[in-house]
């Protein structure tokens, strides 16, 4: 499993997940075997955006994510991760965290945030 996580700051486990998915600075790629982390980096989100189309996705899945953690997002973000075959979680709190109850208990998924087109 490889979880992607929307961070605002590279303090790697230990960032808090970003509120929006196209504006976060950085992504935690977390590499996870069984229920154990294996390997986790920080990169750099090069496709920020502040609106518009989402480029986000297509970076972030040059990471081949499985699972991606992220505090909001659009519908059309979500619809092509989704697409892509990968599951996307909300969560607001720390990276380390959230990883944490991925995998011990699961996480609700996204719902699309009211300035993409969502209710939420």
């Amino acid at each position: 499993m490889i979880i992607g996580i929307t961070i605002d700051e590279d303090k790697g486990l230990k960032s808090r997940v970003s509120s929006h998915f196209g504006q976060c600075g950085y992504f935690l790629i977390v590499e996870v075997n069984g229920k154990e982390i294996s390997n986790f980096k920080v990169v750099t989100n090069s496709a920020q955006h502040g609106g518009g189309g989402c480029l986000a996705v297509d970076e972030i899945l040059k990471h081949k994510v499985t699972h991606l953690i992220a505090g909001g997002m659009g519908a059309n973000a979500k619809m092509k991760l989704t697409d892509a075959g990968v599951k996307v979680f909300s969560y607001s709190g720390i990276a380390i965290d959230a990883v944490k109850e991925l995998l011990e208990k699961g996480l609700d998924g996204i719902q699309p945030c009211k300035e993409h087109g969502g209710n939420e």
